[in-house]
């Protein structure tokens, strides 16, 4: 069987200026990076503005398990049988990470036969994006502790600098660190934070901002510190704006590539769903609007964490109203969930699946809960019996949703047309009346309540002092309005990621809340989640290669 690297590279890519003339876009209106990616300039973003909206399809999945769901793979196949079936669609992705490129996860192109491409560049530096973002970031960083250096005029608290450095890797080492040793030159001794860059402010302002004028009043906002009196000190007001915006000035362009099968896929931004909002940019999602009758865009991991930040942060902030949502499931993750060993998982058990369904089911409620259809499709294993998909259809047909096999790892567009069909159908007859989760007028307090009860299915949030105090203090500075951007293991509905299937009246601890005012959310980190991830003991590291003709090996 070949590997996902193998197929990516085996295939024949089409000169990413056909692929862009296919859906309108003209070669001048690119800014190409080789022969197979290309960033959309703003004046084409521009000149499209009055073309009609299409039809925003949203992928999203129950919690991941060892035994792999397979989102991306879903949304670029779903693409492709769009394709098969002579329909103009375009997908809308995230550009992976380097840290669980290198860890444990793997890259996020896809699999099997569907794939976005050229899938070695995608998941290693594609066209720099993340490489702005960090440098940016990091120059704020360096801007900070210069000011304090030079003098200090600002009052900065060196005790209360929130202000965070990245770096595009997982290097648990870097969490807590101490800055400023040496001699007085060397500037202020303080203690310090690293974060992954996909976890950074800059990240969720570049997928948030329409335009540069937008991004440079968000960057304008970020909060770096508090000064001796307790107010707060931005980017503003250390002048950092406008280096930082020339750094992403190109970084905010959508980058446009394909699929397998030549579908054009818009992919740019990238947080994390678990430590941030998990969402491709609004500008690609509304460009890819504009230039297509279909869109399909993901969010990150589990629903409770992707699809709960897409409605209630991006579409918020953006007035999007997606107009379905398809939730991806397999039998084996069902199945764990249920209780059986990942080894275990190719044997047919009905039972298992029984008590394992309930994770899907606590998704179906709460994705009813936006008021948006539903179509669930299994991705499909060779190890699925007839009677356990028999069993998940009708569990899924009785709850309102629509049901569907997807075949798209194996088949490509093919194995994913009964699913674009179902899709099709679903747009066609089930009108959306999407609505977010809470209203903006409810406290800090009771957005995270009604998240923890309503999505997760807690008894309860516990709060530590420090979180308490912190939420105290953002009210009173008047970011009660905002939203909140919630921080949870991604394996679990709880705060806990050995608590499966369908945890209920359980207590979930909040341990921190910060604001990202510039971003425009309220960042609640609850259990033990990591806004600096660590390398498990053997990395996926280990595996990647490139032989002496320059062909990478090892990346999945």
């Amino acid at each position: 069987m070949k590997t996902d690297i193998e197929i990516a590279q085996e295939a024949v890519l089409e000169n990413i200026v056909n692929v862009a003339e296919r859906i309108g876009i003209q070669a001048d209106d690119l800014e190409l990076y080789g022969k197979y990616k290309a960033k959309i300039s703003d004046e084409y973003i521009e000149s499209i503005q009055n073309n009609p909206d299409g039809k925003l399809i949203l992928v999203t999945a129950i919690n991941p398990t060892p035994a792999g769901e397979g989102k991306t793979t879903t949304s670029v196949g779903l693409g492709q049988a769009f394709g098969k079936l002579g329909k103009k669609a375009v997908i809308a992705l995230r550009e992976p990470s380097l840290g669980p490129c290198f860890g444990i996860k793997g890259g996020a192109a896809g699999g099997g036969y569907a794939q976005v491409v050229p899938m070695e560049d995608l998941n290693l530096h594609f066209t720099g994006d993340f490489h702005a973002i960090t440098s940016a970031n990091n120059l704020l960083a360096a801007l900070l502790d210069n000011h304090i250096q030079q003098g200090n005029e600002l009052g900065i608290d060196p005790r209360q600098v929130v202000w965070k450095r990245c770096l595009d890797m997982n290097d648990r080492v870097l969490r807590n660190v101490i800055v400023g040793l040496g001699s007085k030159a060397d500037g202020m001794v303080r203690e310090d934070h690293f974060v992954i860059t996909v976890a950074s402010e800059i990240m969720a302002i570049l997928c948030l901002a329409s335009d540069m004028k937008d991004l440079k009043e968000r960057l304008g906002k970020i909060i770096v510190a508090y000064n001796f009196q307790g107010e707060p000190v931005t980017a503003a007001d250390l002048k950092a704006v406008g280096a930082m915006a020339a750094l992403l000035k190109d970084a905010m362009k959508p980058n446009l590539i394909q699929t397998l099968e030549h579908t054009p896929a818009l992919v740019h931004g990238g947080p994390f769903a678990n430590i941030a909002h998990g969402c491709n940019s609004i500008r690609a999602t509304k460009t890819a609007l504009k230039m297509a009758d279909y869109v399909i865009t993901e969010a990150g991991f589990g629903a409770d964490l992707g699809a709960e930040k897409f409605f209630d942060i991006k579409c918020r902030k953006a007035g999007l109203k997606p107009d379905a949502v398809v939730l991806v499931a397999t039998v084996r993750a069902l199945k764990y969930n249920g209780g059986v060993k990942k080894e275990n998982l190719s044997e047919e058990n009905i039972k298992a699946l029984q008590a394992g369904i309930a994770n899907l089911e606590k998704h179906i409620e709460n994705l009813h809960k936006y008021g948006v259809p539903i179509v669930v499709t299994l991705n499909s294993f060779v190890s699925d019996t007839k009677a356990e998909i028999d069993f998940v259809q009708k569990f899924c047909e009785d709850r309102n949703c629509e049901f569907a096999i997807s075949e798209v790892w194996e088949k490509g567009g093919e194995g994913g047309i009964a699913l674009a069909k179902k899709v099709l159908d679903t747009l066609e007859h089930k009108e959306s009346h999407f609505k977010v989760l809470y209203e903006d007028s409810l406290s800090l307090r009771e957005k995270i309540e009604t998240v923890a009860s309503e999505i997760y299915g807690a008894g309860g949030v516990s709060y530590s002092p420090a979180a308490e105090k912190q939420l105290q203090k953002l009210e009173e500075l008047g970011f009660g309005n905002l939203p909140v951007c919630m921080a949870k293991t991604q394996y679990s509905l709880s705060d806990n990621p050995a608590f499966l299937g369908r945890p209920v009246g359980f207590k979930m601890s909040v341990r921190e809340v910060y604001v990202s005012a510039g971003a425009g959310f309220v960042v609640v980190l609850t259990g033990a989640v990591m806004t600096m991830p660590g390398l498990p003991k053997a990395p996926a590291a280990y595996q990647i290669d490139v032989n002496d003709e320059g062909v990478i090996t090892g990346l999945f």
